[in-house]
């Protein structure tokens, strides 16, 4: 158990180092942030100035900004394109080399990639976090709303890897992702509450996403964050949820990989 740990932190730490080496990707990163939330803070402007309203939903303008920068933020630590590694990995023919490997391929292609969400998180989401609460005072609580977020996010990760993983290997049978992972991005993004928080959606809407894995990704850990005092009751429900689906998104991913891998035709290598 020590040595497969010992390799599984081996693999984070070269994942650390070699996203530590692309500084520049780093800080396009963030730049591309800063101006997706300069569009995002006028468009939400105008909308409730439009509304003629303080409360929208629920929500005042600084909660609503507070919410989508924390997401924006987020993105970059749930996010880790591996839908785009995947295909290359079986467009190229490595995807072979990747399974002679001493270690299943889901759990490398984790690991392997771990490095890069550490990083994002310490350099992009802590900073982010920590301006957000300079400037907002008490929007954010400092209590058990933090231990409830961390959870629900480990938890969101999982969940969202496995759901690439699962598009990643669509790419067994069409040998192109591209669009199938856009598509993807698009009905994760709007459905998860990154775009536009759901508290905005329509009722029969919110049903729907209700009964879909996407909501615990990036709206379940926030709310849980913004809310001040957190009800136990209302915490337990949202865990259960994310655990629930977590348990059932892994069980599709590993079953699926286990089925198209027999069919595995690569090109190249």
């Amino acid at each position: 158990m020590q040595s497969r740990l010992k390799k599984y932190f081996a693999l984070t730490r070269a994942g650390i180092l070699e996203t530590m080496q692309y500084r520049l990707a780093l800080f396009v990163m963030v730049i591309g942030n800063l101006l997706y939330l300069t569009l995002t803070y006028f468009l939400w402007k105008a909308i409730f100035a439009s509304s003629g309203s303080d409360v929208v939903n629920g929500m005042t303008f600084e909660m609503t900004m507070v919410y989508l920068v924390l997401a924006s933020s987020l993105y970059g630590v749930v996010e880790l394109y591996l839908v785009w590694e995947i295909g290359r990995a079986i467009q190229k023919g490595k995807i072979v080399l990747d399974l002679l490997r001493p270690m299943k391929y889901k759990r490398y292609l984790f690991f392997a990639n771990s490095g890069t969400l550490v990083v994002n998180f310490f350099m992009t989401f802590i900073p982010t976090f920590i301006i957000v609460l300079l400037i907002t005072g008490k929007t954010i609580a400092l209590g058990w709303n933090l231990l409830f977020f961390f959870i629900a996010g480990i938890l969101s990760i999982i969940i969202n890897y496995n759901i690439d993983f699962i598009v990643g290997t669509i790419c067994l049978y069409t040998e192109s992702i591209w669009g199938i992972n856009i598509m993807k991005q698009m009905i994760v993004s709007l459905l998860s509450g990154a775009a536009i928080p759901l508290a905005f959606f329509p009722e029969k809407l919110v049903r729907v996403v209700n009964f879909l894995p996407f909501r615990a990704i990036y709206d379940t850990p926030l709310t849980l964050l913004l809310d001040p005092n957190p009800d136990l009751r209302t915490v337990g429900i949202k865990l259960g949820i994310s655990v629930f689906w977590v348990v059932v998104i892994s069980i599709i991913s590993s079953l699926f990989w286990k089925i198209s891998i027999k069919q595995v035709t690569v090109n190249g290598g």
